[in-house]
């Protein structure tokens, strides 16, 4: 495809009207669609990239990529390999729906509508760095299966179980805390969850009311961020160090934001944990300013060369920390269960929330973790999946090691991912764009931010990739970086 025809996509006459109820994302979506239909843009043609659209605009990444999705999951663009987006060859296999489209958003629609993830489409056999998928290679599929077939039958009593969960699953995570992270912690005090992001959820519907402003780690985990704004409230970015959360960002008295999430054992995404002195420091300012502090234990299973930080929630002693965990990185991410650990107001108001919203997660899966945990089976695998990932990540700091002084590998301690910051001379995006020509699939940090970012770097998720796949992978980038300097 010819530069003219990327270049007939910029110059049309696209506008979005900041001032309408219509999102912009969806306002592009339409003008994208109308043109493609009406053959302003042909088939077969190549789109420029989102950032490029982002700069024409003079809008956030985040609208381009999300009217991007919403294309894709329409039919209208798909994406080639290692080439970028194009509108789709035959333009006749679309089918219009036939429920009405209004001209505009109905006068019900009042919500805030939940922002999109960014979602490149990645070929199958390409190499992809995304983070936060564990190895399958090693899921105990046997010790799995047999537990399945002894207990996928078994039914809660009276047809419902509880909505704080299975109280055996809560007695064997209430166990495993205590010996895994020292959280002194009873079956009471769980509420067994959908995932770490329905917790999350249910946290804040819980706790908080629209317009509220709670802080947040910058960069951050994105999912608990379109939570808070899903949920109506002010977002305050504060900067992540080598030593994690800079808790004197935080502000006191009135204006002491009500929430703080953190990541605290592998800061997701640069991979930093939060210092002893800042552990302190922030449970000590949560204390003094009334607020709560969410705990998310992202990849704290996974620890390697260094000694481990006690959990916020083992230190808490006033009752000012929620402790978030989860099954799906540990074991597979369709798993969809994880669990909270909460003082008993809040527990309490929970439990009753999570009745309302699906009562309960799957009562056999319940069981079949409650076996795992009690029968040692859970505990061995991740003792297991630790020298796994732990030869990974020595891989990836052998592959990096000749251009250590152009691209730092971060956040080695611990977890599944590392954070790769480059040079100032270096461009992330251009890497990343390059390394999607050759088959390898990379984000860039400024995906993580809430406000302008203000690191150059790359995110290496290696947990889901073999070693044949991160040492091609890796040399890539190391290539690429070679020939940007």
């Amino acid at each position: 495809m010819t530069t003219s025809h990327v270049s007939h996509i910029l110059e049309l006459p696209l506008f979005l009207d900041r001032n309408a109820n219509e999102p912009l994302h969806r306002q592009l979506v339409t003008q994208l669609r109308e043109a493609i239909l009406q053959g302003s843009i042909s088939a077969g043609t190549r789109l420029p990239s989102t950032r490029s659209l982002a700069l024409l605009l003079h809008v956030s990444r985040t609208v381009t990529i999300a009217a991007y999705d919403e294309l894709f999951a329409e039919g209208y663009i798909e994406g080639r390999h290692g080439s970028g987006t194009y509108v789709v060859e035959d333009l006749s296999l679309l089918k219009r729906s036939p429920f009405p489209s209004p001209a505009g958003p109905p006068r019900w629609l009042r919500s805030v509508e939940p922002l999109l993830l960014p979602r490149p489409v990645v070929p199958r056999e390409a190499i992809n760095f995304r983070p936060g998928t564990p190895d399958m290679q090693f899921f105990p599929e046997r010790t799995w299966r047999e537990l399945w077939r002894q207990l996928g039958h078994a039914v809660p009593p009276n047809a419902y179980g509880e909505p704080a969960g299975l109280l055996e699953l809560r007695v064997e995570v209430a166990a495993y805390l205590g010996r895994a992270r020292g959280i002194a912690c009873q079956a009471e005090d769980i509420i067994i969850t959908s995932g770490a992001t329905q917790a999350v959820n249910l946290i804040v519907q819980a706790t908080l009311v629209p317009g509220d402003t709670v802080a947040l780690e910058e960069p951050g985990y994105p999912l608990a961020r379109y939570a808070f704004r899903a949920s109506g409230l002010h977002i305050v970015p504060i900067p992540v160090d080598d030593d994690g959360l800079d808790v004197s960002q935080l502000t006191n008295g009135e204006a002491a934001p009500y929430l703080v999430y953190v990541t605290p054992s592998h800061q997701y995404p640069l991979g930093s944990r939060l210092s002893s002195v800042r552990r302190v420091a922030l449970l000590q300012w949560a204390e003094a300013n009334d607020s709560l502090v969410i705990e998310d234990d992202y990849d704290g299973e996974f620890r390697f060369h260094a000694p481990p930080l006690p959990a916020l929630a083992s230190m808490d002693r006033a009752g000012r920390v929620v402790y978030i965990g989860t099954f799906s990185k540990v074991l597979m991410p369709g798993l969809r269960v994880g669990y909270l650990v909460a003082t008993a107001p809040l527990r309490e108001r929970i439990a009753r929330l999570k009745r309302v919203l699906d009562y309960h997660v799957t009562w056999p899966t319940q069981y079949m973790l409650a076996a795992m945990l009690r029968d040692g089976h859970l505990e061995r695998h991740i003792r297991r999946m630790r020298l796994h990932y732990a030869e990974k990540r020595r891989q990836l700091a052998e592959i990096f090691a000749p251009v250590a002084s152009w691209a730092r590998l971060c956040g080695l301690e611990a977890g599944m991912h590392v954070s790769l910051a480059l040079h100032p001379a270096l461009d992330a995006y251009e890497i990343a764009r390059e390394a999607s020509a050759r088959d390898v699939y990379v984000p860039t940090l400024d995906e993580y931010y809430t406000g302008t970012p203000d690191r150059n770097g790359l995110l290496l998720g290696y947990g889901a990739l073999d070693a044949q796949q991160i040492c091609t992978g890796a040399q890539t980038l190391v290539e690429l970086i070679n020939e940007h300097i």
